[in-house]
């Protein structure tokens, strides 16, 4: 690019995620929907002053021939108006803008990113939605970061509505206190736990590599036609995110238990409208039979302070961030259930299950060694085998707790669409205040009707809440 002139400093090599990553449709789209009219200018200058400073917003890749012709970020001088976009649009005209913004969030899905600049772009759109006054949306390529680091990174730039100069409060993990390290119980619990740990690990560490080496998810309507041109929707659904907590609390689980479960639920009764031709004994049968597995991001990093990632955009402090992110490969439980409860709790089971493996740290390892023998392309393709083995990506990013302004502009929700790999079905859910966002973005030449499958995720949460209520054993602390 003209505007962007390369500085003379040293090279970085690209982290073994970031190569497995490092192709033009991997991107993260991240949806802020604003109470206001969005004014350009600020936010212009809020990148300016924030984002462009970051790791890699001011880079962009070449190939370095000094390392067999590996890629390489490099700083540049970046022009920060040419990645901000305020399309010249017809606003008057627009007869439903809630379809003209899923719309046009499916246009940025379907464009790949330009690899030759930096890998970053801002849309402003002042059109008024049925939640927001007007939206602007954050397309930024994989290699920049994973998904929880991008939007942390976002949530940097943000300050409490209420004191606009106070960046927002993050909430962090009570642990329960451990007893005695005397007590002979507690020296067998270990002992106990440890083995449980190698066991775990070594059998989900072998499924992985059958996995990269030939064991596929049974066919479904839901994996995707390699031999078709993909075409990418992006939809949005809001749902309250007390209810998800009520069904947390009530079955003594957590969060991403529900979302899990309720993604199972979800796909289920999807799956079962495919055999409408069978007898409900038969569909029980077919689902029986279904091997169905998600490709679940798994973050790596310890939990990072907003106040450090701000603290590195100002004044260039050191952070860690970027790509530390690995991902375990998660079977979902797809069966024509009688009570609806039992998804929860085999997610729950499978989830504490992948919380004592260390296979995603194996994972990455792997990776990383990978990188270091056999070069990048090696590293694609074990990240091409693992989607290509698997049906869908799951991922849950938690949002803020309370209301916030970016660049100035107070936020009204938050959406993100995270684009990875070769399947046909990504769910990503985002948290913000007392909701929950479902961004389902689908391959409408595999899935073409994507409303469909998320109305029957939205039912199964509505299905657990009157089930807890009908067996009255749910709690009533939130």
């Amino acid at each position: 690019m003209a505007n962007e002139e390369v500085e003379a400093v040293p090279m970085e090599p690209l982290s073994p995620i970031t190569q497995l990553l490092n192709v033009p449709s991997l991107f993260i789209v991240i949806t802020f929907g604003v109470k206001t009219k969005c004014n350009p200018s600020a936010i212009v200058e809020g990148i300016k002053n924030t984002l462009i400073k970051a790791p890699h917003f001011s880079c962009k890749q070449v190939v370095d021939s000094k390392t067999k012709g590996e890629l390489v970020w490099i700083p540049v001088n970046v022009l920060v108006e040419d990645h901000v976009v305020v399309p010249d649009l017809d606003y008057p005209n627009i007869e439903n803008p809630d379809q003209f913004i899923e719309d046009y969030s499916s246009s940025m899905a379907n464009t790949p990113m330009d690899m030759s600049k930096p890998l970053w772009e801002f849309h402003i759109l002042n059109i008024k939605t049925s939640n927001a006054e007007s939206v602007f949306m954050a397309k930024i390529h994989h290699a920049i970061g994973d998904g929880t680091s991008l939007v942390s990174l976002l949530l940097a730039c943000a300050r409490k509505t209420s004191d606009p100069d106070a960046l927002i409060s993050t909430t962090t993990t009570t642990t329960k206190p451990i007893g005695s390290t005397t007590s002979a119980w507690w020296l067998v619990a270990m002992f106990w736990f440890m083995i449980r740990v190698t066991f775990i690990t070594f059998v989900e560490v072998l499924l992985s590599l059958l996995t990269i080496c030939f064991l596929r998810d049974t066919k479904n309507p839901l994996m995707v036609n390699p031999n078709s041109v993909r075409s990418w929707k992006v939809i949005h659904r809001t749902i309250c995110f007390d209810d998800v907590k009520f069904v947390k609390n009530a079955m003594n689980m957590k969060v991403n238990d529900v979302l899990i479960g309720m993604t199972q639920a979800g796909l289920s009764k999807y799956l079962s409208t495919k055999y409408d031709g069978y007898t409900v004994a038969q569909k029980k049968r077919i689902l029986e039979k279904i091997r169905i597995r998600g490709a679940v991001a798994v973050n790596l990093r310890p939990a990072t302070k907003i106040e450090d990632l701000a603290n590195m955009m100002a004044k260039g402090s050191k952070c860690r961030w970027g790509n530390f992110v690995s991902a375990v490969i998660f079977p979902l439980w797809i069966k024509s259930e009688n009570d609806p409860l039992k998804y929860l709790r085999r997610a729950k089971a499978m989830m504490d299950r992948k919380k004592v493996s260390l296979e995603a740290f194996i994972f990455y390892g792997i990776m990383k060694y990978t990188l270091k023998i056999l070069g990048g392309k090696a590293v694609q393709a074990i990240g091409d085998r693992i989607f290509g083995h698997t049906t869908m990506t799951i991922s849950n990013v938690k949002g803020p707790d309370e209301e916030i302004s970016v660049f100035g502009h107070p936020i009204s929700y938050i959406a993100g669409s995270s684009f990875i790999g070769s399947h046909a079905v990504i769910i990503n859910f985002v948290s913000y205040i007392n909701m929950m966002v479902i961004n389902l973005s689908v391959d409408t030449t595999t899935i073409p009707d994507p409303y469909q499958l998320c109305d029957d995720m939205v039912e199964s949460l509505e299905i657990f809440k009157s089930t807890i209520h009908e067996k009255g054993f749910h709690k009533t602390e939130v």
